[in-house]
């Protein structure tokens, strides 16, 4: 067997088209309702709507990513409650249209970090990047979050201020238009008054707090999603670090354990994403792969090169610091025990998470960080030619 190939597409807006995607080799699309705003209950008619047209190109709808969750849940505050029912009637209503698999993440205000989306890479392409001393910076002399100074050291803080002194005023309009972008295919980006207020109304939620609201809340859907036939999987911190001041809670081996162990159900599962994980010093993918494969039933395969600082940049998709090899060997050899087994869960879902952004995409319209089509479809083409280069090798020491 092999991993289903999928791609991530935004909707009708994406300059990406079905017949572009289909000729990369993929078979399933990785999509959300991003016009529904979070919160709100996704309607039978409009995931029907969404998966028809995907049909009707000889795609499948294969998983969703994401149905947000909204921070009122996350601080169970004000209308918390209501937005859990919500979430819960979403999830049945995906189930009924025989949406089977659910990513979403617990990250507070922001949902994945960079300190530039414009790095030159060493062949021309186009990648990203976070700075530790960038991303300071913009903490402490942008945002100018209160409290801020106190949770850096002095060495921290002269780093981060010699940086910013490099910056002129063009330099710092785009790191902070950098950090203070919104969700993947949004469009929409936080101003800098808009996030020191939604710092604010974090105030006193710490790791504990916090992740005790992920888990009260993966408790309370999970009948849902059992009875829906729904697998929800939990998306890791994107950089696995705290931000601003905020915790984050899905960053280490420890935290998946955590979770998981929280709520013993096929349908409380992990989207193993290499590359939020693999900005993490500590982080050893194989090993978190081996840990975790039972439960993992969404993969995003990228590469990043990292140091003990913190800092990352997102290189080729078989370059880097991450063993994908190594990665993508265990989850082969997990995707043939399920066979064997007889269980539901083989598809085993798989997209080139991010790409370079090449020559042949610059002049495509609002192409998403990430998100060009060549640059995926390469990653694509090489993680297809290792994954037959290990399926074949584990065939051979079968005889």
């Amino acid at each position: 067997m092999s991993l289903e190939q999928t791609w991530r597409w935004f909707g009708p807006h994406d300059p990406v088209s079905f017949k572009e995607i289909k000729q990369t080799g993929a078979e399933g699309i990785v999509t959300a309702l991003h016009q529904i705003p979070v919160g709100d209950v996704w309607p039978v008619n409009e995931i029907m709507k969404r998966k028809a047209v995907i049909e009707a190109e000889g795609l499948r709808w294969s998983v969703v990513e994401s149905v947000p969750v909204h921070e009122e849940i996350k601080k169970r505050n004000g209308k918390y409650r209501q937005y859990i029912e919500n979430y819960r009637q979403t999830i049945r209503n995906l189930g009924e249209c025989g949406i089977d698999t659910v990513c979403y993440n617990f990250m507070p205000v922001l949902d994945w970090s960079r300190t530039d989306l414009e790095v030159v890479y060493h062949d021309g392409s186009t990648t990203t990047k976070f700075e530790t001393n960038a991303f300071a910076a913009f903490d402490l002399f942008i945002l100018r979050r209160p409290g801020a100074e106190g949770q850096y050291i002095e060495a921290e803080i002269r780093r981060a201020r010699a940086y910013y002194e490099t910056l002129d005023d063009r330099d710092k309009d785009r790191l902070a238009a950098t950090v203070l972008l919104g969700l993947p295919g949004s469009g929409e980006a936080y101003t800098v008054k808009q996030l020191r207020e939604a710092l604010h109304d974090y105030e006193g939620i710490g790791e504990d707090e916090l992740r005790n609201n992920l888990i009260s809340f993966i408790k309370e859907i999970l009948s849902d999603a059992e009875e829906s036939g729904v697998r929800m999987v939990i998306h890791p911190d994107d950089p696995p670090r705290p931000l601003l001041g905020l915790p984050r809670v899905v960053s280490s081996s420890d935290d998946i354990a955590r979770i998981l162990e929280a709520a013993d159900s096929t349908s409380n599962g992990l989207t193993l994403c290499t590359g939020s994980l693999g900005a993490g010093f500590q982080n050893d993918l194989v090993a978190i792969a081996g840990r975790f494969a039972r439960k993992i039933n969404f993969i995003h395969l990228r590469n990043v090169s990292r140091t003990s600082d913190g800092d990352f940049v997102e290189e080729d998709h078989l370059g880097g610091d991450i063993d994908l090899y190594g990665v993508m060997k265990t989850l082969l050899v997990e995707q043939e025990r399920r066979r064997q087994e007889g269980r539901t869960d083989v598809r085993m879902p798989m997209r080139p998470d991010h790409g370079h952004l090449m020559d042949a995409d610059r002049k495509r319209r609002s192409v998403y960080p990430g998100y060009s089509l060549f640059g995926r479809m390469r990653g694509l083409a090489e993680l297809r030619g290792l994954e037959l280069g290990i399926l074949r090798s584990l065939q051979e020491g079968r005889k």
